[in-house]
């Protein structure tokens, strides 16, 4: 009897019977699920190294030809095969730190009276109409900066020259098209981000922070300024390290109002070039291996100032809501 017993066990198709079960147990359960969504992370990983080793790969020339020497040159002459990324670099750098002076206080002074000052009748349509203004195309933002923002510059730096040019950063002729004018488009198009986000992170400070500085004796404004902005300052300044990453790529609108001359001034109201817009200027009309391998290292350069500037923004977020959790 106990060897029929046994013997049915090994009864013909028991075995694939066994296994189709397993799979169909496999497809309603978690292992699909999770399978399923690790190859979408790892997708995303594996494009963002491929990304990497073809813009290595393809600046071999102008990394092997300049080195370092390529970070700290201003010369950039085609025609000679000398190029050299600092005009575009430096450029970059100040149109971003420029954007960020006018953004950061209208931002998170707009983020801190939509958190916790304005009622939610007012708030809510207003936090709707910021988030459109940060998808409005930067070709558009563009030609609003060379039509109206240009033409009121006109007006408005003439003025501010005569006070404060004696300062080497409002010395020389101002055309219109300029780093400043760059700044102030950057400003208007990053502006929506720092203030987004910052009023979320404001939003994340636990209720009993404030609830207890009021029951202190503290007012509205005193509660907002001595304890929800300290503790929300990692998130907020974590929005602010977003936006500068967004206006360190910006390429149409700050091409259309920087005047494309890769020059280093000191003056604000000079010409001036970024890495964005050399890129989109003459990529098409690059000829000859090292021209291009130069825009593309340029290219590489871009991409991993907005990856660590990226990461660090996420990093301080998910402080400030880890603390907001707790």
């Amino acid at each position: 009897m106990a060897e029929t017993i046994r013997g049915d066990s090994r009864i013909p198709g028991r075995e694939s019977f066994t296994i189709l079960r397993l799979f169909q147990k496999a497809l309603k359960g978690d292992e699909l699920a999770r399978g399923i969504v690790f190859v979408c992370a790892a997708g995303i990983v594996a494009i963002t190294a491929l990304i990497v080793y073809e813009l290595w790969t393809q600046s071999t020339p102008s990394i092997h030809k300049f080195g370092w020497r390529f970070f700290v040159t201003g010369t950039w002459d085609p025609i000679a095969g000398e190029f050299g990324a600092l005009p575009f670099i430096y450029g970059t750098v100040v149109t971003s730190i420029l954007a960020l002076a006018f953004a950061i206080p209208v931002g998170v002074g707009a983020a801190i009276f939509l958190a916790e000052l304005a009622p939610s009748r007012i708030s809510n349509p207003l936090t709707f109409l910021i988030e459109l203004l940060a998808a409005v195309p930067s070709v558009t933002i563009g030609l609003i900066g060379i039509f109206v923002l240009v033409p009121a510059l006109n007006t408005i730096v003439p003025p501010l020259k005569s006070i404060l040019g004696f300062l080497p950063v409002f010395s020389g002729p101002f055309y219109g098209v300029s780093v400043f004018s760059a700044g102030v488009v950057l400003s208007v198009m990053i502006v929506p981000f720092i203030i987004s986000i910052s009023r979320e992170v404001l939003l994340a400070v636990p209720r009993n922070q404030r609830e207890a500085a009021l029951a202190l004796g503290s007012t509205k404004w005193e509660s907002t300024w001595k304890v929800v902005i300290p503790y929300a300052r990692a998130g907020i300044i974590g929005s602010i390290f977003l936006a500068l990453a967004r206006a360190l790529g910006e390429t149409m609108a700050v091409t259309m109002v920087i005047g494309n001359s890769p020059k280093i001034s000191a003056s604000l109201l000079a010409p001036g070039y970024s890495i964005a817009s050399v890129i989109a200027n003459e990529f098409t009309e690059a000829t000859g291996d090292l021209y291009l391998s130069a825009l593309i290292e340029l290219s590489l350069v871009l991409f991993a100032l907005s990856i660590v500037i990226n990461g660090s923004a996420r990093l301080l977020i998910l402080m400030t809501t880890a603390k907001g959790s707790k």
